[in-house]
């Protein structure tokens, strides 16, 4: 059958049209507060014009969909959440390699972060693990100011105290970890062992602790220090702790879905994520990390992360995927099933 010249040309015309239009797509999968996976998915729309397809999920449940989806990925960049994650991700190869042009402008442990894992990931923020209080409900209960991670066994605080699940929330596993690195791996548990029975609840979301805090339904919430400032911030009655024992902290990251299919797209977000402009809007939404651009601006509230007793967190180790896998078995076996 002959088909005529003007069928062919708007055939062409209609395949490419569509092409256009599937190719100025993007899909994010952020683990970042709500609010700044917002701005960033429509800031990058605004600077780009390509449409941003976002969902928000905390970096356990993000890690665990796109495993899910290896074989048929439908998401193109990771960007957010604990670095942890991240590098598991890259070690069992469900991201893929990218150096970005921006890279010069990082600070060396956002590009540290780069190289442990292959350049399958980035730092795009730092933030020291640590825990706030509600003031007022502390002055109610009659309770005693902790100052060290230790005292949050006291009984004192029995039914006080919040944490996220260390299974769906990078938060949680890198408290888990940090523990186990600042006591040793038996006293560790037995820390965690001790916590759990003062713990009134394991939330989904690492953040959501201190959230209850600020509302009054819990008295402390153990979270990276910032997601405490962002709620004293916010006019809440939240004091922010940095144990005194030391602490872990994260290297909030992003990646490449390896078979993304806007492999493109996704280098361009991932290259505008980098910039000190994108690590600016930060500051919109009240989010106090430090940011890798050694360019962008650092509130004023944020915590000082040199001031913090930080430990030499071994992020190779405990964002591998034999690690993560045995710690969680085991925090499951032997604290999980505990009585509170």
């Amino acid at each position: 059958m002959k088909l005529g010249n003007t069928f062919v040309g708007t055939l062409v015309l209609a395949i490419s049209a569509a092409s256009a239009s599937y190719a100025d797509k993007l899909t994010l999968y952020c683990s970042a507060q709500e609010d700044w996976c917002q701005l960033m998915a429509r800031s990058f729309e605004d600077a780009t014009g390509i449409d941003v397809n976002m969902t928000r999920k905390s970096s356990g449940e993000t890690f665990a969909q796109i495993r899910a989806e290896a074989t048929n990925p439908k998401g193109d960049v990771w960007w957010g959440g604990t670095g942890d994650p991240h590098l598991q991700a890259a070690e069992e190869g469900l991201t893929m390699e990218y150096n970005s042009p921006m890279r010069g402008e990082l600070h060396d442990w956002a590009i540290s972060q780069a190289e442990s894992a292959g350049n399958r990931t980035i730092g795009i923020y730092s933030g020291a693990l640590g825990y706030g209080y509600n003031t007022q409900l502390l002055a109610d209960n009659n309770l005693p100011e902790p100052s060290c991670w230790k005292d949050l066994l006291k009984p004192d605080y029995k039914g006080h105290v919040q944490m996220a699940n260390p299974n769906s929330s990078g938060t949680a596993y890198t408290t888990l970890a940090s523990m186990v690195q600042i006591f040793g791996e038996d006293e560790g548990f037995d820390f965690m062992k001790g916590l759990h029975a003062n713990i009134n609840q394991y939330t989904k979301s690492g953040s959501a602790p201190i959230k209850a805090a600020g509302r009054g339904e819990s008295t402390i919430g153990i979270v990276f220090m910032h997601d405490a400032v962002a709620q004293a911030a916010a006019g809440f009655p939240i004091k922010v702790v940095a144990p005194c024992e030391g602490t872990g902290y994260e290297i909030g990251s992003m990646s490449i879905i390896d078979g993304a299919r806007n492999e493109e797209e996704a280098k361009k977000f991932y290259d505008w994520a980098l910039s000190a402009e994108a690590q600016n809007l930060a500051l919109q939404v009240n989010a106090f990390q430090v940011p890798s651009n050694t360019g962008a601006q650092t509130s004023d509230k944020a915590p000082d992360m040199s001031t913090i007793k930080l430990i030499d967190y071994d992020f190779k180790k405990y964002g591998s995927s034999d690690e993560r896998k045995r710690l969680l078995q085991k925090w499951d076996e032997e604290v999980s099933t505990l009585p509170q």
